[in-house]
């Protein structure tokens, strides 16, 4: 279909499995719980997989427009499962390290260390990660050999058989997790608490607001402390929430800033696989090469967490997280320099100039100079992609994590909204131009990040240490006993202690 057609479906399918998250998030914490909304998403997900099989049956294939809407709709159906699992996946796994204050142990060896719960939550998501990229490499390769040798039908079903033990893992080991229930009105009460808080701060001029909005004691004045008698019958919260509310929310503010970030990663996708087929490849498929990706986060997500980090730490140097998402910006800058250097070589060097997409001969360049771009992309996802996840979960209200994950992860449906507006880009003779704006773009963004939140970066370690809320919402929460799990029951929404 040509490669704006096919960025196109690609940047779709981007946009709608990040914008679903946000509905499965709503629905794990108001309605079913994380573990019961991942079940029903992974069925959903399921029927989207079987749809996408049949679209690529040799029946259907040799009819491309039925097979193009079949596809669409096992897209779209599979988007909606992907949104509620992705949301509420890494809450889910967090949640199971139940620990949340710093203590301090003694080692056989006398010697005394600091466990500090963030740093072990910044531990899990990398591993987290680092399974992940072990799917998406052995998948990947397995569907582009599928693919070429026997068809798409066959690249598709491979990951839907793996698909389904999923349900099976979550059952066998149900008994195992620690188990978060819905929390009814929380979000709701969180935005009414943002509109109460904000009321007296509106002005007509945007800068006034915004200033407002930021000012010291912002959030003091809508405590239920302070307000006494005069407090609104709905809030039956804490102050405790409050700071937590105001936390989560500084969280989602540095959110806002991660569609930049994605457009550079969402290149990796669609321009450098197109990329990679108008040069020499020596036998390789294009789609191949893009698993240089997870091959270098497999490679080195454990050489960070085992002793870059450390090391980093035992030298004292304090790599916070709004440290390494600003990192993860000028990491991903450079990638697209790298992107953007290869494309003026190809159309330099190549037999076509700058059409070389519609090119039988590809540039006399090895395809491998791509790994540069897709180690720098690696890289950039370890400190900015998995910090996120990390932050998410940190920062968010107890009660709100698949909501605020649900939003660092919408993000990347905003970018996709954005990558689908360049998509008058992704074509010759403008791909030039293509890597070298996401360039900038990105570069502008990281800098610009850090100076706006260097002062939340000071107060990392106070927002971490904040005590948890003894409110949760209504219905039941499971806590770990030396005799197995069992659920506290939790009627009154304000009475229970976490």
């Amino acid at each position: 279909m040509g490669q704006r057609a096919s960025t196109g479906l690609t940047t779709f399918n981007q946009f709608w499995a990040y914008l679903m998250p946000l509905v499965g998030a709503y629905v794990a914490d108001q309605y079913l719980g994380r573990y019961k909304t991942i079940q029903a998403s992974i069925g959903i997900a399921l029927l989207g997989h079987f749809l996408l099989i049949i679209s690529a049956i040799p029946p259907v294939i040799t009819h491309p427009v039925g097979a193009i809407v079949c596809f669409a709709i096992g897209l779209v159906i599979m988007g909606v499962g992907t949104g509620g699992f992705k949301s509420n996946i890494s809450p889910l796994i967090a949640e199971q390290y139940t620990v949340t204050k710093m203590t301090i142990e003694t080692t056989k060896t006398g010697e005394r260390v600091i466990n500090d719960p963030t740093a072990t939550v910044s531990r899990i998501m990398l591993w987290f990660y680092f399974m992940i990229n072990c799917g998406s490499l052995v998948g990947s390769i397995g569907m582009v050999y599928a693919e070429k040798y026997v068809g798409f039908w066959l690249s598709y079903t491979l990951p839907t058989i793996m698909f389904c033990l999923c349900p099976v893992v979550l059952l066998f080991c149900k008994k195992y997790y620690v188990h978060t229930p819905p929390s009814g009105s929380v979000l709701a009460k969180a935005i009414k608490l943002w509109r109460f808080a904000m009321k007296p701060h509106w002005s007509w001029n945007p800068a006034a607001t915004f200033k407002n909005a930021r000012a010291d004691g912002f959030w003091d004045r809508v405590k239920p402390s302070r307000l006494g008698a005069d407090k609104p019958e709905w809030m039956t919260f804490d102050d405790v929430w409050v700071e937590e509310v105001a936390r989560g929310l500084t969280a989602c503010k540095i959110f806002l800033w991660y569609p930049v970030f994605w457009l550079a990663y969402n290149q990796m996708t669609n321009n450098l696989t197109s990329q990679a087929a108008t040069m020499e490849l020596n036998g390789v498929s294009n789609d191949l090469i893009n698993n240089l990706n997870p091959l270098t986060l497999i490679i080195f997500i454990p050489i960070v967490d085992r002793f870059v980090y450390p090391a980093l730490r035992k030298a004292g140097f304090r790599f916070s997280p709004i440290k390494r998402i600003a990192c993860g910006f000028f990491a991903s800058s450079m990638a697209m320099i790298a992107a953007c250097v290869t494309q003026y070589y190809i159309y330099e060097l190549g037999p076509c100039g700058d059409q070389m997409n519609s090119c039988e001969e590809p540039a006399p360049i090895n395809a491998w100079v791509q790994t540069l771009p897709y180690v720098l992309i690696a890289f950039a996802e370890i400190f900015a992609s998995i910090t996120g996840l990390e932050y998410a979960f940190t920062k968010a209200p107890k009660n709100m994590r698949s909501v605020v994950t649900a939003i660092y992860l919408f993000m990347t449906a905003l970018s996709s909204a954005v990558g689908q507006a360049m998509v008058a880009l992704a074509e010759d003779p403008l791909l030039v131009w293509n890597y070298g704006v996401v360039a900038v773009l990105a570069f502008l963004a990281g800098t610009a990040f850090w100076f706006t939140h260097r002062k939340t970066d000071q107060m990392e370690d106070k927002m971490n240490m904040l005590p948890d809320s003894a409110y949760q919402g209504r219905g039941t929460r499971d806590v770990e006993t030396e005799g197995g799990m069992r659920q506290m029951e939790n009627p009154v929404e304000n009475s229970y202690k976490a």
